[in-house]
């Protein structure tokens, strides 16, 4: 029988409350109970900490790269390997490898490659996000529009296949190219769908939604802005309850008047969440990289290609998350739970992701009082210490 760990010293937030003077109990990877100290049973292993917080790992499901690998450029087990082990030191314990607009023969080796990584339960993978081909021209961003096209029966038939080996896998589409029909197939197959990258109006976002379609990609980027008689695809986000969001809280690819805005406008049960959007450079001092065979260069916060145009974030979560709390204003317990529960609540694997709730994988952080990552632990095992 495995022995009980006991984590002390830290403040603990469970992604519902705090608790002081307790402990976190782990057992076999598990999260187990939330006790108080005196309660702790004799024969724990005892993992003493000096102050700071525990808190569920963060949840990442937009990240192109890290560490030097992008994955459009490096679609291999190794790629994603390095993509997962970049974000630990920003607190991410799990997160879905994104590959943006590519060929079929990059994507199917990306899906290949994410069969691999879940199949060694690679540290870190939490599957795949598919961003893209199936988007609006008009609203391309950073994707390439040669690349863009619609979805097939063949395309359908392999992402349906794909998820069948993957842990999870989101695929973001326009509304207005990919047919609510496909939406259905897509949904009933167990993929969440995000509408993205897409000048769909209000009626036919929210026909998505009714699809099955459930999230939206990096709200109020590359989608139709709310208008005085058109509400696009934002006002359909925020007007229905089904939608949640991702947002790149980065103080460059939205404006914090407007983040407070959605936030305050958000119908629920569906919520905002945390992305980085990251790319290569995380973790490195790189100052350009490549994407689709155009050089991306990195200066002064953000990330772009030659024409100006945004090309992912230089954003790390915890970044993110300190944006929220002191820049936004959030609570600091709503904005870890937009980096942890919220994305958990958006994939369908609360259950056992994003909180540190008897039963939960234990995938923990812990931050110091300034927010600074002191360690992270993976289904119980140390993965990151400062």
């Amino acid at each position: 029988m495995s022995q009980t760990t006991a984590y002390t010293g830290a403040r603990i937030f469970d992604g519902a409350q705090w608790h002081d003077d307790s402990a976190l109990l782990v057992e076999a990877g598990i999260i187990t109970a939330i006790v108080a100290i005196d309660a702790v049973p004799a024969d724990t292993i005892p993992i003493r900490l000096a102050g700071g917080i525990l808190a569920s790992g963060f949840i990442d499901l937009q990240v192109n790269g890290g560490g030097g690998a992008l994955l459009n450029e490096r679609p291999d087990l190794d790629g994603i390997r390095t993509i997962c082990d970049a974000h630990l030191p920003f607190g991410t314990t799990a997160l879905l490898p994104t590959l943006v607009t590519d060929t079929p023969e990059i994507t199917a080796r990306a899906i290949a490659a994410g069969q691999q990584a879940a199949a060694r339960n690679l540290r870190g993978f939490l599957g795949l996000h598919l961003e893209g081909p199936h988007l609006s021209v008009a609203r391309k961003g950073a994707h390439d529009p040669a690349l863009i096209r619609p979805m097939t029966d063949v395309d359908l038939a392999n992402l349906i296949a794909a998820r069948k080996t993957l842990p999870n896998l989101l695929t973001t589409v326009a509304a207005e190219t990919v047919t609510p029909a496909q939406i259905a197939q897509l949904t009933a197959a167990g993929i969440v769908v995000s509408i993205g990258h897409s000048n769909a109006g209000f009626a036919q976002a929210n026909a998505a939604a009714a699809a099955g379609a459930s999230m939206a990609t990096h709200l109020f980027n590359a989608m139709s802005q709310i208008g005085n008689r058109e509400p696009g695809v934002v006002g359909a986000v925020l007007a229905t309850g089904q939608l949640s969001a991702g947002l790149i809280a980065d103080g460059i690819h939205v404006d914090p008047a407007t983040i407070g805005i959605a936030l305050r406008a958000k119908l629920g049960p569906g919520r905002i969440f945390l992305v980085t959007d990251a790319m290569s450079p995380t973790g490195t001092d790189m100052k350009d990289f490549m994407l689709n065979g155009r050089r991306v260069h990195r200066s002064e916060g953000a990330l772009r290609l030659g024409d100006g145009t945004l090309a992912g974030a230089d954003l790390t979560m915890i970044e993110a998350i300190s944006y929220m709390h002191g820049t936004i204003g959030l609570p600091l317990n709503e904005a870890l739970r937009m980096a942890t529960l919220y994305p958990a609540q958006a994939m369908g694997i609360a259950a056992r992701y994003g909180h540190l709730g008897q039963g939960a994988v234990a995938n923990i952080v812990h931050l110091s009082s300034a927010l600074g990552i002191e360690a992270s632990w993976i289904s119980g095992e140390l993965a990151y210490r400062a």
